[in-house]
């Protein structure tokens, strides 16, 4: 089983902006895939299905950002699924242009509230990361209203095909390839 999570904050108010990247992600991976993501527990949003013959959950957190591992602590709980081995947490990243990805299988919050959420109530950093590229931040810009900002035409563009060209990637996630996919990956365009 694997757990994928996207990371973002509820309500149409922050829809497509920069920081619900991980919804979007959520959102594409459900449709690709046939998941419907309607139950609603464990403060989230989520739906069970499959992925390549891998029984997957696609969640998204209702907590708002900030607190996303109020969610994923009890799901992964539920379901008895280790975080290293088992979890996937997709999330924006502000150090990547649109159409870029960078996987990790662990690591610090690197300034992102909601992995430090996750890490503190999960109890590791040990869990598959995909960051997707929403632009780059630039110093001395505000940092919430930049995340919670929506992107240019262009820079949606290079998002929607990123997160369409995710069935790519989980090719080597469902195998638990994670060194795969960091080498076919970190560096791509899509």
């Amino acid at each position: 089983m694997l757990i994928i999570a996207g990371l973002g904050n509820p309500t149409l108010k922050y829809r497509h902006t920069r920081h619900n990247a991980g919804f979007d992600a959520i959102d594409e991976l459900s449709k690709i895939y046939g998941i419907p993501v309607k139950k609603t527990n464990f403060k989230g949003k989520f739906g069970e299905g499959n992925i390549n013959g891998e029984k997957v959950v696609l969640v998204k957190p209702q907590t708002f950002m900030n607190n996303s591992g109020e969610c994923l602590k009890p799901l992964l709980d539920y379901y008895n699924a280790d975080p290293e081995k088992d979890l996937v947490v997709i999330s924006d990243d502000v150090m990547l242009a649109p159409g870029r990805v960078r996987i990790r299988k662990k690591g610090s919050a690197g300034g992102h509230n909601g992995l430090k959420s996750i890490i503190n109530c999960v109890g590791t950093d040990k869990f598959i990361r995909l960051r997707v590229g929403v632009g780059i931040f630039e110093e001395g810009d505000d940092m919430i209203r930049y995340v919670l900002g929506r992107l240019s035409k262009d820079d949606r563009k290079n998002l929607e095909k990123t997160l369409s060209s995710l069935p790519e990637v989980f090719d080597y996630l469902i195998k638990r390839d994670v060194d795969g996919a960091m080498n076919a990956f970190n560096n791509h365009v899509f």
